[in-house]
């Protein structure tokens, strides 16, 4: 079992700052300004989106090395949909889209579908409720 512990403490009207434990560096954080926050600043819809993102890097980068994968570079981008629903808003569904940079082209087809064991293997992607929507793209260099 592991514990991961996090302390947000407010510095402001919808303004603060986040620290974790053992001590990482501190980031600040705000509301998003359509929710009366400030623009330019993390946002905890943001560290939700990054928390699937950072975990598909990583989680492919093990199953990658696991595989004996070559592979040249990665890339993922995620878009969060926050819609309103019953309750209050959520995140409905998140697009998760890997670029995956690999020198042999030969290799795409078993790229993809490392990309695809990487999504169903992240432990952040398990553990929301949103509907994930991977979309992978390979390039060869």
């Amino acid at each position: 079992m592991s514990t991961y512990s996090t302390t947000a403490a407010r510095t402001g009207v919808r303004r603060g700052e986040i620290s974790g434990n053992p001590p990482v560096p501190t980031l600040q954080f705000s509301a998003p300004p359509e929710f009366k926050g400030s623009p330019n600043t993390w946002t905890p819809e943001h560290f939700f989106t990054a928390g699937l993102a950072t975990c598909f890097v990583t989680t492919f980068e093990a199953i990658a090395e696991f595989s004996k994968f070559a592979f040249e570079d990665l890339t993922v981008t995620t878009d969060g949909v926050l819609e309103k629903a019953e309750g209050g808003f959520r995140f409905t569904k998140v697009f998760v889209r890997p670029l995956l940079t690999i020198a042999n082209g030969a290799d795409q087809e078993r790229a993809i579908r490392l990309l695809e064991k990487a999504e169903k293997a992240c432990l952040i992607s398990r553990s929301v409720s949103s509907e994930i929507i991977l979309e992978p793209q390979v390039r060869v260099v």
